[in-house]
């Protein structure tokens, strides 16, 4: 648990009270780039759209992209890692069925189906990955951007 809250807040271990860019540990007094990720940032889902696929790929949380269906267009290394699924694997494939069917049920893909239906996605919930793991409580956030992509983020409490 501490290693989790070392990751995710590298300032607690700071000597300093001066804030820290947590994305390289220094000090700055400059404005945190715009194309930094970050898990709790409000405007995560469409900075998502505008990075390219390396940025994502290092982004320190998962980022899944899937189409209208749930068919994986995108699969970061960090969820890659957490799940026990390769990229490679997932790609190409149904999330929900196929590479993570412990999300097929009516909390995560029913959220996932009505807010394609409206055309607005913007959910955050609690769950519990099961499937080729122990189980995991991860923070969930589905967006779906201006541009009509579908990202599903994943944070491990």
């Amino acid at each position: 648990m501490a290693d989790d809250r070392k990751k995710k807040y590298p300032f607690l271990d700071a000597d300093t009270d001066t804030p820290m860019n947590a994305s390289n540990g220094h000090v700055s007094d400059d404005a945190v780039n715009d194309t930094d990720l970050y898990f709790d940032d409000d405007k995560l889902g469409e900075k998502l759209r505008h990075q390219d696929a390396d940025a994502l790929d290092t982004a320190g949380f998962g980022v899944i992209k899937v189409d209208d269906e749930g068919i994986v267009e995108f699969f970061n290394q960090w969820e890659s890692e957490l799940s026990g699924v390769k990229k490679e694997e997932a790609e190409g494939r149904n999330f929900f069925t196929q590479v993570a069917p412990c999300t097929n049920n009516r909390l995560f893909r029913g959220r996932f189906k009505k807010g394609v239906r409206r055309g607005e996605l913007d959910e955050t919930f609690t769950y519990t990955y099961t499937y080729k793991m122990r189980p995991t409580l991860v923070e969930v956030h589905m967006y779906r951007d201006e541009s009509g992509n579908n990202w599903i983020m994943v944070q491990k409490f």
